[in-house]
């Protein structure tokens, strides 16, 4: 008892210290679960008070998985048409809510968990060059459960059509952290909060314990990058690849690959959601492996056909560096310790469950120019 009074004033303290408008009515207990004010009353639902870090007390160290000069940026919107669903294809192919948490699609639109690499070759896309990849990656949602606009609810396919997608995509909405305002009014919409959809009933959404607002981006970088050892050869169309562990809670962190951090703080990555001083952007920093046995699209693990590179940068004897992707997603987000990322239930929302996945489904054409520019050391 003494423990969870102690969490319960440290996270009003917390949420005060770094959003001096916190306060405010709030939704009951049921509707959203706010560790700054139920402290451990979220105990069970996740996420805990100590989930969360001040970034300014995060020391500068590690900066991810390390690249080569050259570099190619796919330019894929950042899900304004919201294609939402909580599937899975690569990880649970074929099944309805297979992944048991929604996730954001940008890239292919037609992706849901019956997508095959046929279907998706036959796709539309949002992105530019005729890149028709699958790009997504769990939902990040406001706790706070206000300002919401009317929801958007996830579905197994999307809604709009190629067309209308593109022309979504071809306005690039990249946010730096000088135009963001600073952190949020409790019970207003914000100017810069991209507020999208409150949770639902939906699959994936508050039956499997994800609550309150969604999140849409500010911005989403797709990075393709060079190895710093050697040049790199081409992914082979339909690659597979997925990053982190959903259920990393559970499974320990072996296969956790988690990275968080804030705009104007990129040195500093962390396991834990950031907390962000005003005017700075919560991002999540999403590195995929890059060394290639060679001869397999997918495996049983849907890891161990292409692993990460050593530290230093450098492929396992027997693989061959490809283009590393790096996702780097971009939010507005409420003050103090008030947003969780969507998450299978017994997960419990930590932030060491991030993961992303992707299946590439670019043209071999489209692909031999990303080897082209990384391999130069163009930034493309």
């Amino acid at each position: 008892m003494r423990k969870r009074l102690i969490l319960a004033i440290a996270g009003v303290l917390i949420g005060g210290s770094l959003n001096p408008l916190a306060g405010g009515a709030r939704p009951a207990h049921a509707d959203h679960c706010d560790p700054s004010v139920q402290g451990a009353g979220c105990e069970d639902v996740g996420p805990a008070l100590e989930d969360f870090a001040d970034i300014r007390r995060v020391p500068p160290g590690d900066g991810g998985v390390r690249a080569g000069r050259g570099s190619f940026t796919s330019r894929c919107g950042r899900n304004e048409n919201g294609h939402r669903n909580s599937d899975n294809h690569i990880v649970a192919p074929g099944v309805s809510n297979g992944a048991h948490h929604v996730h954001d699609y940008v890239g292919n639109l037609t992706t849901n968990g019956s997508s095959t690499d046929e279907s998706l070759a036959a796709g539309g896309t949002t992105c530019r060059l005729g890149d028709r990849s699958t790009y997504f990656w769990p939902v990040l949602r406001s706790r706070q459960g206000l300002g919401a606009r009317p929801s958007a609810s996830p579905t197994a396919s999307p809604s709009a059509s190629p067309t209308e997608a593109a022309q979504a995509a071809g306005i690039q909405q990249d946010a730096t952290a000088q135009d963001v305002p600073g952190q949020d009014v409790p019970g207003q919409d914000v100017p810069g909060q991209d507020v999208t959809a409150r949770h639902t009933e939906e699959p994936g959404g508050a039956a499997e314990g994800n609550v309150g607002t969604i999140l849409l981006p500010r911005s989403v970088t797709l990075q393709f990058r060079g190895n710093p050892v050697s040049r790199v050869v081409a992914m082979p169309r339909f690659l597979r690849l997925i990053t982190g562990d959903a259920k990393a809670t559970t499974n320990g962190g072996a296969n956790a690959r988690a990275q968080w951090t804030c705009s104007g703080f990129t040195n500093r990555l962390t396991g834990r959601y950031p907390l962000c001083p005003r005017g700075s952007l919560v991002l999540r920093v999403l590195d995929f492996p890059s060394c290639w046995d060679g001869r397999n699209t997918d495996s049983a693990n849907h890891r161990t056909h292409v692993v990460l590179p050593a530290r230093n940068g450098a492929c396992p004897a027997g693989t061959r560096a490809i283009p590393q992707l790096r996702m780097t997603l971009a939010y507005s987000v409420p003050g103090g310790p008030s947003f969780a990322v969507d998450s299978f239930p017994e997960q419990r929302h930590n932030p060491i469950t991030d993961h992303a996945d992707f299946e590439n489904v670019m043209p071999d054409r489209l692909m031999r120019s990303v080897v082209t520019c990384i391999n130069r050391g163009l930034r493309c």
